[in-house]
């Protein structure tokens, strides 16, 4: 029987049994393409013989440094770790991290968390990856404390697109913000997935004949407001096609807080209180606001078969894709 996917918060509470493992570092916003490289490094090392772990670092630490600078998370820990589970990973371990934490100097870092915390038969990182007090240590100074602490250290190189560019989290986000999701999808290597719990809203969509399940995401979701063709992931793993919109409801409630509202195709029931995912596969249009009812209706309708189209042609992009998007 296959161990269940577990979710530390700090190396001090990691059960005994994973301990000793490989261990992959970084904070991972996105879980994308270059990050997988590091992961997949990782996965071979430990190739299924010894634990394999993921050590992030919650907060984010730009959150803590720059607080008054709002940080669009692609991936929150509930959603980082479902992907993390279905890349192949033991555990993640998501260590705490505050300004106290960002002192330990870099050997205190080694010593206590991945020694004495973990145990860390290997490690792995990415090319840029620092720690420690002024982010003082580099994968050379990491390399070092392993040759006198016993674990090995790999360094995984920077993971560049087919148009020569390094892909990275930030130009993930500068897609994101002007919905070209296709186009982020490609450097994720998955369709950009959300994870929130349905709530109750003011049934209007239920009486235009589009019942939607409403969800409010993270405030920093810095998604372009907009029309979407989407796939929904029920908690039970059952997938619906649909067609969500992202944004303040101008036609309707333009002083509302921004909301996602996904219309399910061929579904009927119940689905508040369940915490439910939503892939974002093409961007159909921007937020408009409609001359009345009728005409916002009237739009919904072509929506809905835009993104019947866009979605009866789609294919997996990765095993990870697979995973998230196409099987239940």
């Amino acid at each position: 029987m296959a161990k269940a996917f577990q979710r530390c918060a700090g190396a001090d509470t990691l059960p005994a049994a994973l301990a000793g493992g490989v261990v992959a570092i970084g904070n991972f916003d996105g879980v994308h393409r270059g990050h997988q490289a590091v992961l997949s490094h990782a996965l071979e090392v430990a190739g299924g013989r010894i634990p394999a772990l993921v050590l992030t670092f919650e907060p984010h630490p730009r959150s803590v440094f720059r607080p008054d600078i709002p940080l669009f998370r692609l991936t929150p820990p509930p959603v980082k770790a479902r992907m993390l589970s279905a890349f192949g990973f033991d555990a993640v371990v998501e260590q705490p991290f505050t300004r106290a934490f960002a002192q330990l100097s870099p050997e205190r870092f080694v010593a206590e968390v991945l020694v004495d915390g973990l145990r860390a038969a290997h490690v792995v990182t990415g090319f840029d990856f620092h720690y420690g007090k002024d982010r003082g240590g580099t994968p050379g100074t990491l390399a070092e404390a392993g040759r006198r602490h016993g674990f090995a250290v790999s360094v995984v190189d920077a993971f560049s697109d087919e148009g020569g560019e390094v892909v990275s989290s930030s130009r993930i986000r500068a897609l994101l913000r002007t919905g070209q999701v296709a186009e982020a999808a490609g450097l994720l290597g998955y369709r950009y997935t959300v994870e929130a719990t349905v709530e109750e809203g003011k049934k209007l969509g239920r009486q235009l004949g589009f019942p939607t399940a409403n969800m409010a995401l993270p405030a920093d979701t810095a998604l372009a407001h907009g029309i979407y063709a989407v796939r929904f992931r029920r908690a039970d793993g059952t997938l619906y096609d649909g067609v969500a919109s992202f944004g303040r409801r101008p036609t309707v409630d333009e002083d509302g807080a921004p909301l996602l509202e996904t219309y399910l195709f061929d579904f009927e029931g119940d689905l508040y209180g369940e915490t439910c995912a939503v892939s974002f596969f093409g961007h159909l249009r921007g937020e408009e606001k409609f001359d009345g009812l009728d005409a916002l209706v009237a739009r919904m309708r072509r929506d809905e078969e835009e993104a019947r189209a866009l979605l009866s042609g789609v294919k997996p992009l990765s095993a990870l894709d697979l995973e998230l998007t196409f099987q239940p």
